[in-house]
């Protein structure tokens, strides 16, 4: 098996701790291993016969250095010169994979999702082998605890099938909150991960099917004989990104295949998407406030607030529900509920040309 890292975010929700040098991935929200190095050490056990990391060209010498620890296991870091979302990044991973081994088994994960239960996901992703290697796309559906809105749902076919993998009905967009309540009730449909099992020859296949631009130009991606001597691509891969259209694994791939499968898990997973999940990866103080990277911290009538600190004092007083991140170049303070228009900040502070304060 190969493990195939997506780690090419922006990570701009969890701006200002969250830069375009260091995004989600390459830092630590619950203050001690980053995003991606918990990621890499979890598929450890796995044993894979190599792990290739996907990131932007301005993030690919800060992943090859927090990598660079980890020797059991080849890692390779393959740098995108420009995003053009997860279908060529997972696209060209598989096809320096089939040059070596055609049939190989890909998990394809992101590098900034939280995961409590580690050996749930080791032993989804081996159950889940079994079918990828048999010609299937499989995804991996996120049990539902809530009637969530802010994620993508699989609708899975439960009749007469066990146990699972179950085949997919169909991918949904995020719903509303009445249509998500209507899902948890139902009991077959589960959250999106963006986690996936096929093998390199079957994913290629299907991209040349569905995505034919996008298969075209992988097909002419040339290798010397040594197919792992990646930085030999880099002129080939910079004029193919220049070319390619930006489009989702999801929507150019997996709503269109009829070799989809589901394998519904329960992990204690998060996708991390914004300070207002921290709560779901941190333990809330006696005080019900949940604390990352704190000095000391006062509470005085405050409770339900998300702090990151910088060790620095930080106090509130008076205040419920909010979220205040401190660093060094910059201080968020907003609600809770308003932690998804985080990255309107940095969009304005784009328009300003204040670039001290995003990069």
């Amino acid at each position: 098996m190969y493990i195939v890292i997506l780690a090419g975010g922006s990570g701009t929700r969890f701006w200002p701790l969250s830069r375009t040098s260091r995004p989600k991935q390459l830092i630590s929200i619950t203050g001690d291993r980053t995003m991606l190095q918990r990621t890499v050490e979890r598929v450890l056990p796995l044993k894979p016969k190599r792990i290739l990391i996907v990131t932007n060209h301005l993030q690919a010498d800060e992943t090859s250095r927090q990598v660079s620890s980890y020797d059991t296991i080849p890692i390779d870091v393959i740098s995108e010169p420009m995003a053009k979302n997860t279908a060529p990044a997972i696209g060209l991973a598989a096809t320096i994979i089939a040059a070596h081994d055609p049939k190989g088994t890909m998990a394809v994960l992101p590098a900034d999702h939280f995961i409590r239960d580690e050996e749930a996901l080791l032993q989804t992703i081996s159950l889940s082998a079994k079918s990828a290697a048999n010609g299937y796309l499989v995804t991996l559906g996120i049990m539902p605890t809530r009637p969530e809105t802010g994620y993508g749902y699989i609708e899975a076919d439960m009749e007469l099938r066990g146990d699972g993998p179950f085949p997919v009905v169909r991918f949904v967009e995020k719903p509303a909150f009445e249509t998500a309540l209507s899902y948890l009730q139902a009991g077959n449909f589960f959250w999106n991960s963006g986690m996936f099992l096929w093998r390199a020859d079957v994913i290629l296949e299907e991209i040349k099917t569905y995505i034919p631009e996008l298969g075209q130009a992988l097909a002419k991606i040339n290798f010397n004989s040594d197919v792992w001597e990646l930085s030999d691509l880099k002129s080939q891969v910079e004029v193919m990104f220049k070319n390619l259209t930006s489009v989702s694994i999801d929507y150019g791939v997996m709503e269109k295949s009829t070799r989809v499968q589901v394998v519904p898990v329960e992990m204690g997973w998060s996708d991390v998407g914004s300070w207002s999940a921290i709560p779901e990866v941190v333990e809330a103080n006696n005080d019900g406030n949940f604390l990352i990277n704190t000095g000391d911290y006062v509470a005085i009538n405050s409770k339900n607030c998300v702090v990151y600190g910088d060790k620095q004092t930080i106090a509130t007083v008076g205040v419920d529900d909010l979220i205040v991140v401190s660093t060094p170049e910059a201080l968020l303070v907003c609600h809770r509920d308003a932690a998804q228009d985080v990255k309107k900040v940095v969009e304005e502070l784009t328009a300003r040309g204040a670039t001290a304060t995003i990069l």
